[in-house]
């Protein structure tokens, strides 16, 4: 089965000069049961077009370099500064 070393090490050579050469990034949220679950950060955070990056080049390098890992799936989470903002925002404290 494949580790994180193995992971990070494909992510590097293989999909992060891309994101990068757009101001972004990627991060391995979790590596379970055949399912690697990433979120983009940087530029690629919130992008239109993120999911279409995970699909061609995130989850097509993974897939190819590790026929064992069945699924990528883009993990999509706000900012806790953000939603610190938009409380204080709900209470007027803004």
């Amino acid at each position: 089965m494949v580790g994180l070393e193995e992971m990070e090490a494909l992510l590097d050579e293989k999909v992060r000069p891309s994101l990068n050469a757009h101001g972004g990034d990627v991060v391995i949220k979790s590596l379970e049961d055949g399912v690697l679950k990433v979120k983009m950060i940087g530029k690629c955070s919130g992008c239109p077009s993120a999911h279409e990056t995970n699909e061609e080049i995130i989850a097509a390098e993974v897939k190819e370099a590790f026929p064992e890992i069945e699924d990528v799936i883009l993990v999509e989470e706000v900012s806790e500064e953000m939603l610190d903002f938009a409380r204080k925002i709900l209470n007027h404290e803004v």
